[in-house]
């Protein structure tokens, strides 16, 4: 115990040091975006034909946020354009859903690195997805309710107008004042550029997002100008003429460059796009080497019956009868931590290792999410009320749209405990995502892309269009869920062929089939796999779902499918060292896989 107290301060302060470099890599990776993701962002937020479409809007807030990896540049750009009046606050309220939806791709993309070790990545997988779920559902409800009731719209309006605010100062820092001075050495962006896209400047089409003159001098002097004519002269007694050519004098303001900016592609002739490129991937693989070494580094400190004490004191209620204030503390709790981080990226990122690991459940990180859902529109507030006072109403109640949209969505999916239906659906798309490492990777492509995509297309064509594709769908989708209900509860009332899903073919209601083509069409990467590094193994782990291809690291074991009525092998993380912690999380493992079978989990979540 005391080599172990010894060790804490060292590794601390290595664990402080990797999540500082994650904080300041997720900061960068939201300045590293391609110029074209940006300038498209502010084209399609100024297309007023889009935005009357609830529909259009609510993805092409996905996608935008999607594309630049930050839902605080689509909010601001948002926030711009409804205090400018190009957006009214209707239109712009589906967008702030959308962006919602796109930031949670984050702690998606970070749950992969843990797909070297199937139980690990059950939990890791299924703690970032719960974010999604809460995401997906509280849109499926409260887009259709805002679209017919524009409850938001009203109530944000009542808020506004029952308070006299002030406009103040500008939102703090907190730890970018620490981040910033690194993130500016690298890379530093004209934001004013995208903003000027969005009010539809023609001039800044052909602009540089990268910022090349950091200390400028604006001079305005008097000067003789030609005008057209004597019209167009400041004043009668400042206006001369020679019968040919008219002139006054006016003031001209001249911008004069002082000094350049100090980060490393100030003098590079390479295009914006070149410079994004380069940037998001280098913030990705480095990313991708801090998330390791964070899990390895948890590994080191939760060892032994520190772990157990850890792991209980995180997951433990409160004692009867306040067992229930525990989850809403967890939300403050949440809330807190992302208006310190200023990024609800960045809080659910660091906690999907912690979930993977198993230091804290699913039902403990739900409410954990949900606070960083609150935490992260308190800048957004803060922002707005920095405002100038002619805008200032506007920007706030977009503001607290996005706040209280979060807030219904609480309201929807957590005080009832048989409501909070996104720990279930994340806890069977994990135990799929475990089985079929692949389908992980379809479902990050498929909802985040594929499908914002489609209803775009489809909103372009027209509300008759989208209707005519989008209702059969929908009705398809539900008369799948209806039929599943009456399978797993009354299946008696059924006719016996509708009792499974054995009518259709397999291809249909079962994920063994393409499992099976997925693997032959991976044979290649099983025969060359690169085994020069740890992450590129743990790719190929994912891609391949078998022990063939790694030989460099013991990240990839031997985890051979059984029979296809057989249940996902559960392995104790290799984190705890100490029996009593191995047996308990391999329990809790066990129990989760028998109460999700996963024949079932598979036949109902296929289509």
């Amino acid at each position: 115990m005391t080599s172990q107290c010894r060790l804490f301060p060292n590794l601390r302060m290595h664990l402080m040091t990797v999540a500082y470099d994650e904080r300041f890599l997720l900061t960068g990776k939201g300045n590293s975006d391609p110029r074209a993701a940006r300038k498209m962002a502010g084209q399609f937020f100024s297309n007023n034909s889009i935005m009357s479409n609830p529909v259009a809007g609510l993805v092409i807030g996905v996608l935008v946020t999607v594309m630049v990896q930050s839902s605080s540049t689509s909010s601001s750009i948002i926030v711009s354009m409804v205090s400018s009046s190009l957006l009214t606050v209707r239109a712009a309220i589906p967008i702030i859903m959308g962006a919602n939806i796109g930031t949670s791709i984050t702690n998606t993309i970070v749950a992969l690195m843990q797909a070297g070790d199937r139980s690990e990545f059950r939990r890791a997988f299924a703690g970032a997805t719960v974010h999604d779920f809460f995401n997906w559902l509280s849109v499926l409800v409260l887009l259709p309710l805002e679209a017919i009731t524009h409850y938001l719209e009203l109530l944000t309006n009542l808020v506004v107008e029952s308070f006299n605010f002030k406009n103040g100062e500008d939102a703090p820092a907190l730890l970018k004042v620490i981040t910033d001075p690194f993130t500016k050495l690298i890379i530093q962006l004209d934001k004013n550029v995208i903003h000027q896209i969005a009010m539809n400047d023609p001039s800044a089409q052909n602009k540089s997002l990268i910022k090349i003159w950091c200390k400028t001098l604006t001079n305005v002097t008097e000067m003789n100008v030609t005008v057209p004519s004597p019209v167009n002269c400041t004043s009668a007694s400042l206006c001369w003429t020679d019968g040919i050519h008219t002139w006054t004098i006016k003031n001209v303001t001249q911008k004069e460059n002082i000094a350049k900016c100090q980060h490393i592609f100030v003098n590079s002739n390479l295009p914006d796009l070149a410079v994004g490129i380069i940037l998001l991937s280098i913030s990705l693989l480095v990313l991708c080497g801090c998330l390791i070494m964070i899990v390895k580094l948890l590994g080191s400190v939760l060892k032994g019956q520190v772990a157990v004490v850890i792991k209980k004191t995180l997951n433990t209620d409160f004692p009867f009868p306040f067992a229930w204030v525990t989850g809403y503390l967890a939300i403050l709790v949440g809330a807190g931590m992302t208006f310190i981080v200023q990024s609800s990226s960045v809080f659910t990122s660091a906690l999907t290792p912690l979930i993977g690991i198993g230091v804290i459940t699913i039902e403990r990180a739900y409410p954990l999410t949900l606070g960083s859902n609150i935490g992260t529109t308190t800048t957004a507030i803060l922002a707005a009320l920095a405002s100038p006072g002619n805008t200032l109403k506007s920007s706030l109640q977009i503001a607290l749209c996005h706040f209280f949209f979060n807030i219904s969505g609480i309201l929807l999916w957590y005080p009832i405990p048989f409501t909070r239906l996104p720990i279930r659906l994340a806890k069977g798309l994990g135990n799929i995502s475990a089985k079929y490492r692949w389908f992980a990777i379809f479902y990050l492509i498929f909802f985040f892309f594929l499908t914002p995509l489609a209803v775009f297309g489809l909103s372009l064509a027209g509300w008759p269009v989208l209707v005519g594709v989008g209702v059969p769908i929908v009705l398809l989708i539900l008369l799948v869920v209806c039929l599943r209900m009456l399978q797993s509860r009354c299946p008696r009332i059924l006719p016996l062929r509708l009792r499974d899903w054995n009518f259709l073919p397999d291809w249909m209601h079962s994920l063994k089939p393409w499992d099976r083509y997925i693997s032959l069409a991976t044979t290649c990467f099983q025969r060359r796999c690169c085994c020069c590094c740890r992450v590129c193994c743990r790719v190929c782990c994912m891609v391949c779902g078998c022990n063939k291809c790694c030989r460099c690291s013991k990240c990839c074991e031997d985890l051979e499918e059984g029979p296809e009525d057989q249940a996902v092998p559960v392995k104790a993380p290799e984190a705890f060292d100490n029996l009593a912690m191995s047996r308990e999380v391999l329990d809790e493992d066990k129990a989760q896989v028998e109460t999700l079978d996963m024949k079932t989990i598979t036949i109902s979540t296929a289509f």
